[in-house]
């Protein structure tokens, strides 16, 4: 594999809720530490910055709101590298988009920016590659999290 594969992952799922429930579980740090981080803090608002917590504060990674569209569309950057986040810096973006179907809801994410990042080959594809299982973890958690909510409502 080259490089240029590497442009962005891309995960869909349908959940049986309604997108104003999902848009929560999505875009709220005390809903997302359920899923996906062991701990986040943010506002959601567009410009906040805040971060992702894994472990004991073992991984802490600086985050940033880009699109606050409820309930279709969240996205963030989140900052690989260390230190703040901004456009301009070494950071990823997900894209979350939740389109209604039926009874319930298509989420649609998408992680681009890891050709932006300036890795040699080997590191592009190793940071991807983790991201691909990452998300082929987290996003059926997601799933199932959005279910167990959904059945004590």
């Amino acid at each position: 594999m080259t490089g240029t594969e590497f442009g962005s992952i891309e995960r869909e799922i349908y959940v049986d809720a309604a997108p104003e429930v999902v848009f929560e579980v999505v875009s709220k740090p005390e809903h997302i530490s359920e899923w996906w981080t062991d701990d986040a803090s943010f506002t959601v608002r567009p410009g906040a910055t805040g971060e992702f917590v894994w472990g004991d504060r073992v991984d802490v990674v600086a985050m940033s709101v880009v699109e606050v569209d409820p309930p279709r569309r969240f996205s963030f950057r989140w900052c690989y590298a260390g230190g703040a986040v901004s456009d301009d810096d070494a950071s990823m973006l997900v894209t979350i988009d939740l389109v209604p179907a039926g009874e319930g809801t298509t989420i649609r994410l998408v992680e681009t920016g890891f050709r932006e990042m300036g890795w040699e080959a080997a590191k592009l594809e190793e940071v991807y590659n983790d991201h691909v299982s990452g998300w082929d973890t987290f996003i059926p958690r997601l799933g199932d999290y959005v279910a167990r909510l959904v059945a004590t409502r």
